[in-house]
């Protein structure tokens, strides 16, 4: 496919770097270790391309191998206790999982574009009130429907594609779709009837 062509393989990791830091963001617990994962994917990704039998895309073959090594370092991460928390340790509030690193494929800028500004203040209050209960509601989900719901509505891919990444019949990422929603839906409700 690349058949050892550098500037082919570069030019594959800029258009679905930050695809895989999201990816594997979805199920670990942090920037550092989603990064981690993405590497560990890229890895897999070189030693694997001969075989890739396009049977998928390539984005969503590579996608795959980024799932199937977040879920496991995710269940490893599970089983560890952050020392911050114990300790109350708190990072100096800077994000710097938001800037590519020196070397990296975005060195010195943004990995992701920073929110749109909000219209007005009491807007924004109620905008930001609204998405920390949507946030909240994707967050209570059972893992799949919350890795469904976030590959597809968040950021936007279509139903084959999420269930070849997750190894779900097509049936099942709707089913898992329509919980997710149903359960998004009902918090959002709550939340309205509320105020």
């Amino acid at each position: 496919m690349l058949d050892g062509h550098g500037e082919a393989f570069d030019e594959l990791v800029d258009r679905y770097y930050g695809l895989t830091l999201r990816v594997a963001r979805m199920y670990v617990r942090s920037d550092a270790v989603a990064e981690e994962v993405a590497q560990d994917a890229w890895i897999g990704v070189i030693e694997g391309l001969k075989r890739f039998e396009r049977r998928s895309t390539l984005k969503t073959w590579i996608m795959t191998i980024v799932a199937n090594i977040a879920r496991t370092r995710a269940r490893r991460e599970a089983r560890l206790v952050p020392v911050s928390s114990l300790t109350g340790l708190e990072a100096d509030g800077m994000d710097l999982g938001r800037y590519g690193a020196q070397g990296g494929p975005f060195p010195g800028n943004w990995t992701s574009f920073p929110a749109a500004w909000p219209p007005a203040p009491d807007e924004s209050a109620a905008m930001k009130e609204t998405m920390a209960v949507v946030r909240a509601a994707i967050e209570a989900l059972p893992e799949m429907q919350r890795v469904v719901i976030t590959l597809r509505d968040v950021e936007g891919w279509a139903a084959a594609e999420t269930a070849a990444v997750l190894d779900l019949s097509e049936v099942n990422q709707r089913v898992l779709l329509h919980r997710a929603r149903t359960n998004v839906r009902a918090a959002l409700a709550k939340h309205f009837a509320d105020e």
